[in-house]
């Protein structure tokens, strides 16, 4: 069941008494609706975070002039970072795949099934496998091939793909290449990936290999923003399922397949509802 449109505020700024009288104040002097609110205060970094639901037609404005208005009476007075959304706008998702078809083909079927409410404007490969499954599914498939001396193209024939298609947001469903940190830097907190791994343990390649070696116990993925520093970017969602010495590399990879189509799934979700708040190297994610 679709909700009724309404508006998604999400802010921090630093921690100091009053903020959620000033917020909510500022929306009911409006007549504005609350439907959901969360709200974390981070006493080791003196940050407040939130997140709040309103009811756009309980508003007697547009978002536009609530931008306005909000800025000037509330956000700029409590030097907040903030951003609001509506959700009768759908972000638009560009898939970048590789070889390995797992997450694409859930994400697809996630979003065919309005599991995923999205626009999936194009899916960007560096191999041609999986066009005519993509464009089954009535979705523009573009090969950009990543070669050994031509990555600087490349990487910038995506920027233009995902900016002419007005992307929102990147994910690499197991996207085998390593970004350029200018394409990385381009899109803060716009590109997600997943990583079959734990992280921090086992980055790089081949983690369930280097899990077996080292006769772990758990096995897991993580789903994170992608920065110029490999593997290393904010964490938005992990899980991690058990194994014992009896499950072969080959076994942990297929027990990896389920978890990572899992983990991202949950983690784009997060970002898209705008449930993930990024300081620093963390985030807050109000489930």
């Amino acid at each position: 069941m679709h909700r009724a449109r309404f508006y998604t505020l999400s802010a921090s700024c630093p921690d100091q008494v009053g903020i959620i009288a000033r917020v909510s104040g500022f929306i009911a002097e409006n007549g504005g609706w609350i439907l959901e609110s969360s709200f974390h205060a981070d006493a080791l970094t003196g940050r407040y975070f939130m997140r709040i639901e309103i009811k756009a037609d309980s508003l007697p404005f547009l978002l536009a002039e609530f931008r306005e208005r909000f800025g000037a009476a509330v956000a700029t007075p409590l030097g907040m970072d903030w951003r609001i959304t509506d959700s009768a706008v759908k972000k638009r998702v560009v898939v970048l795949v590789s070889k390995q078809e797992h997450c694409l083909y859930d994400l697809l079927a996630r979003w065919q099934a309005r599991e995923l409410d999205i626009e999936i404007p194009c899916v960007v490969s560096n191999h041609d496998s999986f066009r005519g499954f993509v464009e089954w599914h009535g979705i523009p498939f573009h090969h950009v091939p990543v070669a050994g001396d031509d990555k600087t193209r490349a990487y910038a024939e995506i920027a233009r793909i995902f900016d002419d298609v007005r992307g929102d947001c990147m994910v690499l469903a197991r996207y085998m290449q390593i970004l350029s940190p200018q394409l990385c830097d381009a899109y803060p907190g716009r590109i997600i990936n997943i990583h079959h791994s734990f992280l921090p343990s086992f980055a790089g390649a081949k983690p369930y290999h280097q899990a077996y070696e080292r006769g772990v116990k758990l096995i897991g993925a993580t789903c994170h923003y992608v920065t110029s520093e490999l593997d290393a970017g904010p964490i938005i969602e992990q899980d991690v399922i058990r194994i014992d010495h009896s499950d072969s590399p080959e076994d942990m990879v297929r027990y990896g397949k389920d978890i990572e189509k899992t983990v991202l799934a949950r983690g784009l979700r997060y970002h898209l509802e705008d449930r993930v708040l990024v300081h620093g190297n963390k985030t807050v994610v109000f489930r």
